[in-house]
């Protein structure tokens, strides 16, 4: 158990990157393909590239052995980045207008 108290910090922070990384990815291309694919598409598809390919550069630059178990936790991370920036930013907007810090018509 200590052992995963030594590692919580550093997942959760990857947790955060990788999802800000998706978030400023997402809102980039949504503005270029609104019409061509949903939103929520573009969102699980932008979280796989990224945090696939984040795994793989740091398995590359550290040159360690991939295992069935680190594939797993790859898939996992990335359906939470995903879901995470799916929903994240929209409920940050609502938090946001909610506090009156921004009116409902000034978020785009």
């Amino acid at each position: 158990m200590s052992e995963l108290m030594d590692y919580l910090p550093v997942l959760l922070t990857a947790v955060l990157g990788l999802t800000l990384m998706t978030n400023v990815i997402v809102q980039v291309l949504k503005g270029l393909l609104y019409d061509r694919i949903p939103t929520n598409l573009l969102a699980f598809l932008t979280a796989a590239v990224v945090t696939a390919g984040t795994g793989f550069a740091l398995w590359s630059y550290y040159g360690f052995s991939i295992t069935g178990w680190m594939i797993a936790g790859l898939i996992g991370l990335c359906f939470l980045v995903a879901f995470a920036a799916m929903y994240g930013y929209d409920k940050l907007v609502q938090m946001v207008e909610q506090a009156g810090w921004l009116k409902s018509g000034e978020k785009k």
